[in-house]
């Protein structure tokens, strides 16, 4: 069975009920050919059992549906509705709110809360960037007010503020929810996740001073009012900041510390898949749903 949808319309003609979502399901993680999530094993002799979506390993002799060992396992949610909620969050630009997916797709605001978050999850290192091309580097503060602050801080003298870190490289880029901004955090990430002797830029805070005794490091002074120097610039994941900042306050007015991480992932993912279609970017998603997070984790975790 294939999917050839172009658009939403097309989509969610096909997904009209709980067996299309389900066979969907089945032909986006098996191609025809289920494996057992207990011995992993891959046999076309499964049995099929009467009651709807379930199998029967051969091998193992175990009992299994498609939704066993993925984010949807033990959801009492249709699959109509979660697929819903993944095609929306993802395709919308600044995602959406619980209270109005609540109101979408007719749960409580705490389910689609749940919900939300158990994408976001799914989300976490799906998406790793490589850094051995012109990379930029920037940190940026999130919440807080701004009211007190210090001269070409920006953000920094708010202890209220969260560091994000973030770096970009060929259209790509990663976020790292951070305790603080001081040289050790950031040389701790760069040094990790870039390759030596990779073109560095970065704004003028003294947290990157000594990169260049391993990257060829240009530094482009914003204290100075310096936004590109000798063509380089730091513009891009400054952009990525700013739409960042604009869906959180616009869409979700405030997020914890504890819950920043998965944010910052979500529109990690948007950005990095932007040139792809709805559709395709949605596919992608139910590719791999291989996560699961159970509610008492998630409220009980800490940063």
């Amino acid at each position: 069975m294939k999917y050839k949808a172009k658009s939403f319309i097309d989509l969610f003609n096909s997904l009209h009920d709980e067996i299309s979502c389900r066979e969907f399901l089945e032909y986006q993680r098996w191609h025809g050919e289920p494996i057992c999530p207990h011995c992993h094993r891959q046999s076309k002799e499964h049995y099929r059992l009467k009651r709807q979506g379930l199998y029967k390993c051969k091998s193992c002799h175990k009992t299994f549906s498609v939704t066993v060992g993925t984010m949807f396992e033990g959801s009492h949610v249709p699959l109509m509705k979660w697929f819903y909620a993944i095609y929306i969050f993802l395709s919308h630009k600044k995602g959406i709110s619980s209270t109005q997916l609540a109101k979408d797709i007719g749960v409580t605001q705490k389910t689609a809360w749940f919900i939300l978050e158990r994408i976001r999850h799914e989300l976490h290192g799906k998406f790793i960037a490589t850094f051995n091309n012109l990379t930029q580097v920037d940190e940026t503060y999130v919440g807080g007010k701004n009211k007190g602050r210090v001269k070409h801080a920006q953000g920094r003298s708010l202890k209220k503020k969260v560091p994000v870190v973030g770096l970009l490289s060929d259209g790509k880029v990663q976020t790292f929810v951070t305790p603080n901004t001081s040289g050790k955090v950031l040389k701790a990430i760069i040094y990790n996740l870039v390759k030596e002797g990779t073109t560095i830029i970065s704004d003028g805070w003294k947290g990157y001073v000594g990169l260049s005794a391993k990257y060829d490091h240009k530094v482009v002074d914003h204290g100075t009012g310096e936004y590109v120097r000798d063509g380089f610039h730091t513009n891009s994941i400054e952009g990525f900041w700013s739409h960042l900042k604009r869906g959180i306050m616009g869409i979700y007015h405030k997020v914890s510390k504890k819950h920043l991480f998965r944010y910052c992932d979500e529109f990690a993912f948007r950005y990095n898949t932007r040139n792809l279609s709805d559709v395709e970017r949605f596919s992608l998603f139910i590719m791999s749903t291989y996560k699961r997070i159970r509610y008492h984790d998630l409220i009980k975790l800490e940063y």
